[in-house]
């Protein structure tokens, strides 16, 4: 298990042939001390984005405008000096699931400057309702709660939903991983897949929830794939793990930061002082060029 920071700092990993090395970005977001071998990402290439855990709607102390630092990380998405093939929310998209805070997330997504917007439900997108007004409003061509898949650049992307019939981990269900089954069962081995989901596919922390009680079944189909990558929201903060073949990316929040793993009796909003609110928060972008199977990702901070 490695460790890529819990809050903030720009963490670039490159997948090569299957293999995930990673190395820190210098201050100035460039790729200083990158692996021997490893390609840059250029023009025709794949480059997408995620976001996740905007709260739209929450109200304390840990952060006094969501609104505000959700918009900053649009303009930093719009700044990024390429246009993204797509952006993707990886859920908790609202704190509490109203159909007034999923429109004004919708609306500011549609600020973005890319060509799609991508979303997965996060289990503040679905109280009380087993998540009907968030496929309302990001739910068209969805299956299933919401769950999908496409492809674009060579890569396949499967997007799943587990916050639902949720106890205390999060909860895939028979559907759903049928619906894996039969989704990657014409892909060749040598297909780069990448999954999106809110809560981890691995066991980061179960006893405060941060896991998929039923992920393995998954993971076990997607085994005799050369390069998996699976990213989540959730935990507020970077985390990265590999197992074979399959490399795991937690990504931090636009929000307010949870504790570290059992830092807490509790994973609760954390209050930092005001000039440090930034260096929590943040953004992730993904490359990755036709041809060379190598997929880059870079976390940059918000402030």
């Amino acid at each position: 298990m490695r460790h890529a920071g819990w809050f903030g700092g720009a963490v670039v990993l490159t997948v090569a042939s299957g293999e995930v090395i990673s190395h820190i970005a210098d201050s100035r977001g460039t790729n200083a001390g990158a692996p021997a071998g490893a390609a840059p990402v250029g023009r025709g290439a794949l480059r997408f984005v995620q976001v996740s855990d905007s709260h739209i709607g929450f109200q304390g102390p840990a952060n006094m405008d969501v609104v505000g630092s959700f918009s900053e990380a649009i303009n930093q998405v719009n700044s990024l000096g390429f246009r993204p093939d797509f952006v993707m929310h990886s859920g908790d998209l609202t704190h509490l699931s109203t159909a007034s805070q999923f429109d004004q997330v919708k609306q500011m997504m549609a600020g973005t400057k890319t060509d799609r917007v991508f979303t997965v439900p996060g289990e503040h997108d679905s109280i009380g309702d087993a998540g009907r007004a968030y496929r309302r409003t990001f739910g068209m061509g969805t299956l299933g709660d919401g769950w999908y898949s496409f492809d674009t650049h060579g890569v396949h992307f499967i997007a799943l939903v587990n916050t639902l019939s949720l106890e205390k981990l999060g909860h895939l269900g028979n559907d759903q991983i049928d619906f894996v089954r039969k989704d990657i069962s014409g892909l060749s081995s040598d297909t780069p897949i990448v999954v999106f989901s809110h809560i981890p596919l691995f066991a980061m922390y179960p006893q405060w929830g941060w896991s998929t009680d039923d992920a393995l079944k998954v993971i076990a189909l997607l085994r005799r794939f050369s390069s998996v990558t699976c990213l989540n929201g959730h935990v507020h903060q970077l985390f990265t793990k590999t197992e074979g073949n399959i490399t795991f990316h937690s990504a931090t929040t636009t929000a307010y930061p949870l504790p570290k793993p059992g830092r807490a009796p509790a994973p609760t909003p954390q209050v930092v002082p005001a000039r440090q609110l930034k260096d929590a928060l943040g953004i992730r972008s993904v490359g990755y060029r036709q041809g060379d199977r190598e997929l880059a990702i870079k976390d940059q901070r918000l402030a």
